[in-house]
């Protein structure tokens, strides 16, 4: 097992990592204080893994479960009021520990329903999905969606814990495999270019499951997230760049209707745009572009918006992104592989631009 500290002062937690996890009643005392767990998932993962982090959990404290629907789509107040009410007609009082098992929607529910019951509960994280495994279990943003925007309700509440099992993995559909390794070229976009070139090598590897390698990534894209939240909890400065192809994304997901396209698919096509954007800036050479998509291509992602939509439609929906401020929108660009910085100049005929260049 590898273990990686997110290092925030008394709210330092550990991340753990390994293959067989789930099964491992030591690893959950380390992070669970309180006598009463409530698991939330979905009803794609229940199936897979409920009853085994049950019986884990069932040998020192009492466990109670919320079963939500999977899906994007139920992302939503609705999904949270549902958790809470689970949570409040059983009697779980401030002694109580939510754990998430699952993929980021889970997670994001989930931690805000911690974050808001009592006041706030612990919480930990157990991500079933390499999207949330490299990404959204780290760092302590929670939330759900609103129909005018993705993750506009919510908080920062760091979970006691993050325990990600790589076995979880052999169950992953592949597109969601493939959606996950968005997040994962992203962190050798923004920090870390011997990295990128590790994937460049090794994708097939990678999406075949070659274990010693996933291990690798996992734990390389854990420790560069934690690194980041550790300089930047709240994303005042920093943390902005583990936004790369997400304001873009977020506007396709949005455009296309939350569910159709996965999060980490609209990753990997913002994150193209982006590039594009850089490239025509001067801040991206050609052929760094040119591996930025091929490598998108490798992990089977799309690279260009969905039909039909517009640099109208783009500039649009982009004025809801968490990142806009007093008005304008701000942007996460490339500087060569490896880095990456904020721009807020960007204009709207750099857009119309863009994705004319993308569609080629």
């Amino acid at each position: 097992m590898n273990k990686l500290t997110v290092d925030l002062g008394e709210r330092s937690y550990d991340i753990m990592i390994g293959s067989g996890l789930l099964r491992d009643p030591a690893i959950f005392r380390r992070v669970i204080r309180c006598p009463h767990v409530m698991v939330v998932t979905n009803d794609t993962v229940a199936p897979l893994y409920l009853e085994t982090v049950r019986e884990t959990l069932s040998s020192f404290c009492t466990v109670e479960t919320c079963v939500l629907k999977d899906g994007e789509v139920y992302k939503t107040m609705d999904s949270f009021g549902q958790v809470i009410t689970a949570m409040l007609s059983r009697r779980m009082g401030r002694d109580s520990t939510v754990l998430a098992l699952g993929g980021g929607v889970v997670g994001d529910i989930a931690g805000f329903a911690a974050s808001a019951c009592q006041r706030g509960v612990d919480f930990v994280q157990v991500p079933t999905t390499l999207l949330a495994q490299v990404d959204s279990s780290v760092g302590g943003k929670t939330g759900v969606n609103h129909p005018l925007g993705k993750n506009l309700i919510g908080a920062f509440y760091q979970p006691r814990g993050v325990i990600i099992d790589l076995s979880c993995l052999a169950t992953l559909p592949r597109r969601e495999l493939s959606a996950g390794m968005a997040e994962v070229i992203k962190y050798g976009i923004i920090w870390d270019a011997d990295f990128f070139r590790e994937l460049e090598d090794r994708m097939p590897d990678l999406m075949a499951l070659d274990m010693d390698l996933m291990a690798h990534a996992v734990s390389r894209c854990c420790a560069i997230k934690a690194e980041v939240v550790r300089q930047d909890e709240r994303e005042g400065g920093i943390r902005a760049l583990l936004n790369l192809g997400h304001t873009f994304g977020h506007a396709m997901e949005n455009f296309a209707g939350y569910g159709v396209w996965l999060h980490g698919e609209a990753v990997a096509a913002g994150t193209v745009m982006a590039a594009t954007l850089a490239c025509s800036r001067g801040l991206l050479g050609a052929d760094e572009l040119s591996r930025i998509t091929a490598l998108m291509v490798q992990a089977g992602l799309p690279v260009t918006p969905p039909e039909g939509m517009t640099a109208a439609d783009f500039l649009e929906l982009m004025k809801l992104d968490k990142k806009v401020r007093q008005g304008v929108v701000r942007y996460v660009l490339p500087r060569g592989i490896g880095s990456a910085a904020v721009f807020a100049d960007v204009t709207p005929e750099e857009v119309v631009m863009t994705l004319g260049r993308v569609r080629g």
